[in-house]
């Protein structure tokens, strides 16, 4: 039985972005193929909701299980940390950089095909000088598709 949801997505209008991939780009370091979030619905002092659209000519699209291809879990896990990231180090100054130290509690629960839209939400739970952690959650139409802890690193 997936856990509750961090935030009630009938409660955002997931088609407002208020953050896209430009600004994004002004917080992240990533770029080309390794950004991994498209845009942000909504951010507050607790919570963030982005997501990541998923394309039919994607690099991973052709050798993740031909024939049948499905969002890896691992780039999964690399849009959360992004999420995780541009929540934390959105009001930082320039020159900060929060990177990937770990995942804790992962729990694949569906797939995310080509063409599909993940929609993240990401809570906080802890801050610390070294290191920060947030729960994250995955959605595609309504139903979680993962579940899983990010820790951060400042480097």
């Amino acid at each position: 039985m997936p856990p509750q949801t961090i935030l009630d997505l009938n409660t955002i209008d997931l088609n407002k972005t208020i953050v896209d991939r430009d600004g994004i780009y002004d917080v992240l370091p990533h770029r080309f193929e390794f950004m991994q979030l498209n845009g942000i619905n909504y951010i507050d002092e607790e919570k963030i909701v982005g997501y990541r659209d998923t394309k039919d000519d994607e690099f991973w699209v052709k050798g993740h299980i031909p024939g049948r291809p499905i969002f890896p879990g691992v780039l999964m896990m690399e849009t959360a940390a992004h999420l995780i990231s541009y929540f934390v180090m959105h009001d930082k100054p320039k020159g900060s950089f929060l990177g990937f130290g770990g995942v804790d509690g992962v729990k694949f629960r569906g797939s995310v095909l080509p063409g599909q839209r993940i929609t993240l939400i990401g809570k906080l739970i802890e801050i610390r000088k070294r290191r920060c952690v947030g729960l994250t959650q995955g959605y595609v139409e309504g139903k979680m598709v993962f579940e899983g802890l990010i820790t951060g690193l400042w480097l």
